[in-house]
């Protein structure tokens, strides 16, 4: 009992702090322990680099705030279905497969996503223009909600897997609307993806078994897919809602 009356006397207090701000015509002042104070910190620390992160070289590829960095695939500018909403990088309408306006070669990406129920998107590398889409030379991590898109039956094709080409194991996703963890590491033709956590595909880019792979794939009908060493990052536009938050890169040599 005295445990929830002091818990009530906080509340009671946060929400008398807040109203003698706002009379006040000033900023409001939070108990660091508040839970209002709390979610401010959480989101305070998307879209932002540590000095950690600084001093390793890692560079911010959103801001939160704007389009800045990205622009539509074989366009000079951001389609309109690409926003910024609540701080993310939003798929909110028709639009177009959209990219960085600088290219990669060897880096780790990091980034956060989620999708809607049957939801279909994708994260591509070394992208080129010139294809008609960007899949026609870009290997893709795939993004899916595998429960509800028929994408989700094949392992080849499921969630985290190097797209149609090498499959991923199941159960890394979290649950349709909550964020989950990308790690991409490309380190000259070696590629190894991560979700959540959990490795989810391991390659070599022009190897025998890529080749052979790609040759047994829609693939074979695009003679670049996968040919260029450095390129684009792309985000999908597979006309589903997603959001992406927290995109970082890190360039290695």
């Amino acid at each position: 009992m005295i445990g929830a009356m002091l818990r009530r006397a906080a509340m009671n207090n946060n929400v008398l702090m807040l109203t003698l701000a706002v009379g006040l015509g000033c900023a409001p002042f939070l108990l660091p322990g508040s839970a209002v104070a709390q979610q401010q910190q959480l989101d305070s620390s998307n879209n932002s680099l540590t000095d950690a992160e600084r001093r390793a070289g890692w560079e911010l590829l959103f801001d939160g705030h704007t389009t800045g960095g990205w622009r539509g695939y074989m366009m000079d500018e951001i389609p309109d279905g690409w926003q910024v909403v609540d701080g993310e990088l939003t798929r909110v309408g028709r639009g177009r497969d959209i990219i960085t306006t600088d290219q990669f070669e060897n880096f780790e990406l990091t980034l956060e996503w989620k999708i809607r129920q049957g939801g279909n998107s994708g994260i591509f590398f070394h992208a080129i223009e010139g294809p008609e889409q960007m899949y026609f030379g870009a290997p893709e991590m795939q993004i899916l909600d595998d429960a509800n898109h028929p994408d989700g039956h094949s392992a080849l094709t499921s969630v985290g897997s190097n797209y149609a080409l090498h499959p991923a194991p199941r159960g890394a996703a979290h649950a349709v609307g909550e964020w989950n963890s990308v790690r991409i590491l490309v380190d000259g033709a070696h590629v190894q993806h991560w979700l959540n956590g959990v490795p989810t595909a391991d390659y070599e880019l022009g190897s025998a078994d890529w080749l052979e792979r790609v040759a047994a794939s829609k693939f074979s009908a695009w003679p670049e897919y996968g040919q260029a060493s450095t390129g684009y990052i792309g985000l999908q536009d597979h006309g589903d809602w997603a959001a992406f938050r927290n995109i970082k890169i890190r360039r290695l040599p």
